[in-house]
């Protein structure tokens, strides 16, 4: 998890920014260019995978197009030799690779996504006192431009990552890119945006005669402007089956300099746009409007208009660390879906920060590279050889059939891969969790298993809620007369067994938020929606739920419950599922799931349950002899996620021990929790939650997940392009220990100690207590503290980085 808020994106955040000390420009981009090609290799050999074609609702019937902005600016700072490389490497064969052109005193094209330089490049260190005021869109505007400097003068300029929200481990590693740069990299195609001609023209520059010239070297198939002037002042020079020519729209209420009207109001003169263009370019909520308060209105029928017109239609402002419509759960495939197979259009292109996540939406038949290195024993035809850092790198064509990964699915579309989606609270993430919504759209949504975790009333009844403290997620401090007491070990709080059940189920249940400080909310519409469910309720639901393969019902502070409380939990809980029927039947497993063996125990041979260990630590391995003893008690063990998968300062380090050691004893072993909150993942998942799955199924090789979001692995688990063993670039799983080693040296994480590993004595339990004969007295401020839910202190401990032995081996087998 991160130890500090990042800041979310936002126009105002491309501000000025300090920088680190920069290595020489030629030293930093050497330093990083060669480790690159390790993390890329493994996600370019693609053998063949058969598919079928889909009918696109597009104007031409093709796929839309992947478009990425800037390179693979999401990760990298925006228009670096690596985005540039890494898009090509991650994304559809036919990826777009867009560049914002702004021009040098002396008349370069360089790819910089702003007029200011400053919010992209060190310059204001390299120059400082160089910055200038000029007039933008009649805007007095004060900064560094290009328009000062010439294009020698800015060889020393190193690029930075403008978005705060984002790593700048990358910063000032690479150089800014010309567009003849950028076309030595042989993307398969380049898309020109000219923003501010004017502006140039003001200051003797013509971005016309540039983009005349440049074309005459470099294959441009797209260039697009939003100034109706400029464009017309070129559309006789272009032939539009090699270079099309796009308007792209600004905000609705901003004037088009040419005709003086607004954006909003060119919309409804399509037909003029035709005369000098073959395609539109507009922000997505021109498309799907939303709400003030973030929700989806219906969509607009611009599209079809534009189509009709024999327009192409481009969306712009997809990121997947961007505040997304909370229709989309922080999904951000699920967007990209919504605008390509909806079913009632699909626009031609997105332009996109992180180009792998559209990619994953569609997947065409094309023709891609495969990489390999000198004196590899590979006998295919070489069409290319170039050198990458210090590595001499080949390259080869070979066509081949990639299947649709996640559009065009259907309701009914088959798993193709095995794993348990297990919930958190139901879908939590959501809904107010262990509310009667939170499980009835958790089942509608895909889970194999909805959870129950087990708090106890004042008057024993076991009922279904995340926190034995009712503070972390009722209304409980508003509506009730109770007063928050405090007790050691539980802390602060009005808590579970302090009332009555008819109490309890009058209380306004709250969503969980675990990211507010980031600015991140779940569902606000919802926020206290549905209601509180008894464990009875909830083994109700459950099985009439053909759908689901089971139930999780987790118990913590048992011995604090039975000694201090005089609340037999356990015996409840015994109770409730026979009346449920639930002790013989076999259509539905019953997983009983603890941070304490000694609960576990206690369920030993009561019925045919999965006792589930809860390992509440981060550890990197498990000694035999532990193993062993936590087989006596438990059948499966859930693990938290950077115990599968080692993190130091937000990368992939190592893959650990654990699920191997444990799987290796005959124990299933699920990895927890997993959120859709870009803000939860390492750079490694590219903000993407469905990449994250990904590579825990199929390198962490977890038998299930426990998620907040159970929607997204369910769809992830119908993907079309896992049916086959052969992988397309989305669909290969992060490599622990890759990325972190493109990271320029200056700015690489410092070395850590390594993880524990798991003892027998870090789950050896004392008994459970018999039940005290007496209930303490109400407020229960001078009760013991409740031994922790392990038996054992938590371990604090840090992470050491990983080398790449494993990986270079691969590497070399091509």
């Amino acid at each position: 998890m991160l130890t500090a808020p990042r800041r979310l994106n936002s126009p105002a955040m491309y501000n000025r920014r300090a920088s680190a000390t920069p290595l020489s420009a030629a030293g930093a981009a050497a330093a990083a260019a060669p480790l690159l090609l390790l993390l890329l290799l493994q996600c370019s050999l693609l053998p063949s995978v058969s598919a079928q074609r889909s009918v696109w609702q597009t104007l031409s019937g093709n796929p839309p197009l992947v478009i990425a902005r800037g390179g693979f600016s999401g990760l990298f700072p925006y228009g670096s030799a690596n985005a540039f490389q890494f898009t090509g490497l991650v994304s559809v064969p036919d990826v777009i690779v867009w560049c914002d052109v702004q021009l040098t005193k002396d008349g370069v094209g360089i790819c910089l996504p702003d007029l200011l330089m400053q919010n992209s490049t060190s310059v204001a260190q390299a120059f400082p006192g160089r910055d200038n005021s000029y007039p933008v869109n009649g805007v007095s505007t004060k900064g560094y431009f290009t328009v000062d400097f010439t294009f020698n003068e800015l060889a020393n300029v190193l690029l930075l990552q403008g978005i705060y929200s984002r790593s700048d481990r990358f910063d000032n590693a690479f150089l800014i890119q010309t567009v003849e740069e950028l076309a030595a990299v042989k993307p398969p195609g380049i898309w020109l945006n000219i923003q501010h001609n004017d502006f140039f023209t003001q200051h003797n520059l013509s971005m016309r005669n540039y983009v005349l010239s440049i074309s005459r070297t470099v294959v441009v198939k797209y260039i697009s402007s939003p100034e109706v002037g400029f464009l017309r002042s070129i559309a006789a020079r272009f032939n539009p089956n090699i270079t099309k020519l796009v308007f792209r729209f600004l905000g609705p209420d901003e004037i088009e300099p040419f005709t003086n009207q607004t954006y909003g109001s060119l919309l409804s003169n399509l037909t003029f746009i035709k005369t000098f263009a073959s395609g539109v370019l507009v922000p997505k909520t021109y498309i799907w409007p939303q709400s003030a308060d973030l929700y989806l209105q219906p969509h607009t029928s611009i599209v079809s208009d534009a189509h009709k017109a024999g327009l192409e239609v481009f969306a712009s402002d997809f990121a997947s660390d961007f505040q997304l419509s909370y229709n989309y759960s922080y999904d951000p495939i699920a967007e990209y879906l919504n605008f390509i197979d909806n079913g009632d259009f699909s626009v031609d292109g997105m332009l996109s920060d992180f180009p792998i996540t559209p990619s994953a939406a569609r997947v065409l038949l094309t023709t891609v590279k495969l990489f390999y290195l000198r004196n590899s024993e590979m006998h295919f035809l070489v069409s290319e050889l170039f050198i990458f850092g210090n590595i001499v790198v080949k390259t080869l064509n070979i066509s081949f059939n990639v299947a649709e990964c996640f559009s065009h699915l259907g309701r009914n579309a088959s798993k193709q891969v095995n794993f348990t989606i297990i919930t958190k609270e139901g879908a939590s993430g959501d809904y107010p969790g262990c509310t009667d919504l939170a499980y009835q759209n958790a089942i509608s949504f895909g889970a194999d298993v909805i959870d129950c975790p087990v708090q106890m009333s004042k008057d024993g009844v076991p009922f279904c809620s995340g926190s034995i403290n009712l503070m972390d997620n009722t209304d409980v401090a508003q509506s009730s007369s109770s007063s928050p007491e405090n007790i050691p070990g539980l802390g602060s709080g009005i808590f579970s067994f302090s009332l009555a059940w008819d109490e309890i189920q009058k209380l306004t249940p709250a969503i969980s938020n675990p990211y507010t400080k980031f600015e991140l909310l779940r569902n606000p519409r919802f926020k206290s929606a549905g209601k509180l469910q008894t464990l009875a309720d909830f083994l109700a639901l459950a099985k009439n739920a053909t759908s689901l393969s089971g139930v999780l019902i987790s118990i913590e502070n048992a011995p604090y419950l039975i000694e201090k409380q005089s609340l037999p939990v356990i015996d409840a809980v015994l109770d409730v599922l026979s009346k449920a029927g639930y002790d013989n039947q076999t259509a539905k497993k019953v997983m009983i799931q603890s941070t304490n063996s000694s609960v576990l125990t206690k369920f030993n041979g009561k019925s045919n349950y999965e006792l589930v260990y809860e390992v509440d630590e981060t550890i990197g391995d498990a000694l035999d002899d532990t193993v062993k003893d936590i087989k006596t008690f438990a059948d499966s063990v859930v693990v938290g996620k950077t115990s599968v998968f080692g993190v130091s300062s937000q990368f992939l380090i190592s893959t650990t021990n654990v699920v191997s050691r444990l799987q290796s004893f005959g124990l299933s072993v699920y990895a927890q929790t997993f959120n859709n909150e870009f803000v939860s993942q390492p750079w490694d998942f590219f903000s993407d939650a469905t990449v994250e799955v990904n590579s825990y199924v199929l390198a962490g090789n977890v038998s299930g997940v426990i998620t907040d979001f159970p929607q997204t692995s369910a769809r992830y688990r119908m993907s079309r392009c896992l049916s086959s063993e052969n992988l397309p670039p989305y669909m290969t799983p992060a490599q622990p220990g890759a990325l972190v080693q493109v990271v320029p040296p200056f700015a690489f994480p410092p070395a850590a100690a390594p993880l524990p590993v798991l003892k027998e004595s870090d789950v050896v339990e004392s008994p459970i207590p018999p039940i005290s004969a007496k209930p303490p007295a109400a407020g229960g401020g001078t009760a013991a503290p409740p031994t922790p839910p392990n038996g054992q202190p938590k371990i604090s401990a840090c992470i050491s980085l990983a080398s790449l032995p494993v990986l270079l081996s691969i590497l070399f087998l091509f």
